[in-house]
C-alpha cells in the first residue's frame, strides 16, 4: 500500500464505535497527508484545512482560498477535497453533518466531538519508511544550517542576529523556524531557556532549533567558543554528555519514559550533580511535535519502535541536543553535519564545542 493507503486504513482500524476522525492540528495534518501541511500562520496549532475520515470516504476540507494550492502542493494523491465558502463556515459544518452518522473523534475536539483513541494516538509514534527518508534529510539539512550559521558567527553579533541567521539557514532549507534560542556568553549560564536578545554573544554562544518540514521537527542544540574554553566549562559539557550516554542506553523500543528518566537521574547524581534533573525538562519523544511529550518520574509510555526522541540534558551554560530514532536495531542519530566537530562518548561520537 502506498503511505496514504496505509494511514487511511490505520485511522480506519480505529473508528471502532465512532462515526469519523477529524483531523485538524498541524501535526495531525502533516501525519495524515504524508508530509503536507496546512499552515499558514505559524503561531497557530490549526490551520487552513482539515482531514475527516469515514468508512466509506476520506476528504481534506478546505475553503476557496486555500484549494487550489494545497491541491497541487500539498495534498497527496488519492485525497480530494471538499471545498467550502471561506464567509460560510456552517457550510461545511452541513456538508459534514450530512456524511457522518455517530460520533467524531478529533486531535482537537470541539461541539461534542471526542478525543482520538489514546492506540491511534501511540500508533502515531512509530514512522513508517517514508516518514524515516523526510526525517532523515530533514535532519542532515537542519544540523548544516546551524554549522553555517555558527562558522559565520562573531563576537559581535547580538543574539537577535544570531536567531535570524538561524532562521534563514532553515528557511533556505525550506525549514520553518519553529524555535530559535541563543544564549550569550552573560546569560548563557543564568537560563536553560536562553530566548534571543539584543546582547551581543561574546566570547561563547548556544544556539538551539527547533525546524519543521513535512511536519516532522528537527531539534538540536550546538556551541561555538571564540576563546578556548576553561577547564570547569569543558567538565560541564562532558558531564551532560555522560548523562546523554546513559540517556541513549535507556531509549529502547518497550522502554518508559519513567525507566528513561530514571537512568539520566542516576547519571546526574554519578556525575556529581543530584537533582540537576529537576531544573530543566530533559526531553523526551517528537516528531510531528517539537516534543509529543516530556519524561517525567514513574511514566508509563514507552517508547515506539522505529519512534523519534530529542533528549536534551543540561547543566549550567552546558547542553546535549538532537533528534534520533529509536529503532530495535539501536539507535540512529538524524541532526548530524559531519563538518562539525565531534568527542567519542562510551563509543558513539557526540558534538563537541567548536572552538574558533
Amino acid at each position: 500500500m502506498s503511505e496514504l493507503e496505509t494511514k487511511l486504513s490505520l485511522l480506519r482500524a480505529h473508528l471502532g464505535d465512532l462515526g469519523a476522525i477529524r483531523l485538524r492540528g498541524a501535526d495531525w495534518f502533516s501525519w495524515a497527508t504524508c508530509g503536507g501541511s496546512n499552515v499558514v500562520l505559524l503561531a497557530e496549532e490549526t490551520g487552513v484545512a482539515e482531514v475527516l475520515v469515514t468508512r466509506e470516504g476520506a476528504w481534506a476540507l478546505t475553503d476557496r482560498i486555500e484549494a487550489e494550492r494545497l491541491e497541487k502542493e500539498e495534498l497527496p494523491s488519492g485525497l480530494p477535497t471538499q471545498v467550502n465558502p471561506w464567509e460560510a463556515p456552517a457550510q461545511r459544518e452541513a456538508w459534514v453533518s450530512a456524511r457522518v452518522q455517530g460520533t467524531i473523534a478529533s486531535d482537537r475536539p470541539s461541539h461534542g466531538e471526542v478525543p482520538l483513541p489514546e492506540a491511534l494516538v501511540r500508533a502515531r509514534a512509530s514512522l513508517l519508511p517514508r516518514e524515516l527518508e523526510r526525517y532523515r534529510a530533514l535532519g542532515k539539512d537542519t544540523a548544516e544550517a546551524v554549522t553555517e550559521v555558527l562558522l559565520a558567527a562573531t563576537p559581535e553579533w547580538t543574539g537577535f542576529e544570531l536567531a535570524g541567521a538561524g532562521a534563514e539557514a532553515l528557511w533556505t532549507r525550506g525549514i520553518q523556524p519553529a524555535l530559535t534560542l541563543v544564549g550569550d556568553e552573560r546569560r548563557l549560564p543564568l537560563y536553560r531557556h536562553a530566548t534571543a536578545s539584543r546582547e551581543r554573544l561574546g566570547a561563547r554562544a548556544m544556539i538551539v532549533v527547533c525546524g519543521r518540514r513535512h511536519g516532522l521537527f528537527a531539534n538540536l542544540t550546538r556551541f561555538v567558543y571564540f576563546r578556548a574554553p576553561s577547564a570547569k566549562e569543558r567538565r560541564l559539557a562532558t558531564d551532560v554528555l555522560r548523562v546523554e550516554a546513559a540517556t541513549f542506553t535507556a531509549s529502547r523500543p518497550g522502554n518508559t519514559l519513567g525507566q528513561v528518566y530514571s537512568a539520566l537521574a542516576r547519571a546526574y547524581a554519578d556525575a556529581g550533580h543530584p537533582g540537576a534533573e529537576v531544573l530543566h525538562h530533559q526531553g523526551g519523544p517528537c516528531g510531528y511535535l517539537s516534543r509529543d511529550e516530556l519524561a517525567r518520574p514513574g511514566m508509563t509510555v514507552a517508547l515506539a519502535p522505529h519512534g523519534a526522541v530529542a533528549w536534551n540534558p543540561s547543566l549550567p551554560g552546558a547542553k546535549s541536543e538532537d533528534t534520533c530514532v529509536v529503532s530495535p536495531g539501536g539507535l540512529e542519530v538524524l541532526t548530524v553535519d559531519p563538518r562539525w566537530p565531534t568527542v567519542e562518548v562510551e563509543g558513539r561520537l557526540r558534538p563537541d564545542l567548536l572552538v574558533r
